[in-house]
């Protein structure tokens, strides 16, 4: 097996497309999404989509959302179905 230094060698030599495909190789490998916050942003997305289509109204700001998703007394979108 090809050591670290000797992987990074070999990456620096590859077109800057391929080194782009090896990063997100890696890190997709390495971190994985957290299931819970993934299925927060999928309500959020909807619900923002939802009210941008009935009238146009502007985004709510990603700290305000995450604030109103960790509030103690706002009922958890997860323990609702979709």
């Amino acid at each position: 097996m090809a050591t670290a230094e000797e992987i990074i060698r070999d990456i620096q030599t590859l077109s800057t497309v391929d080194r782009v495909r090896v990063i997100d190789n890696v890190i997709r490998s390495t971190i994985k999404p957290d299931p819970d916050i993934e299925k927060i942003w999928v309500h959020e997305c909807e619900a923002r989509w939802n009210t941008f289509e009935k009238n146009g109204e502007i985004p709510i700001p990603y700290e305000e959302v995450m604030k109103k998703y960790r509030d103690v007394e706002y009922e958890n979108p997860l323990n609702s179905e979709f």
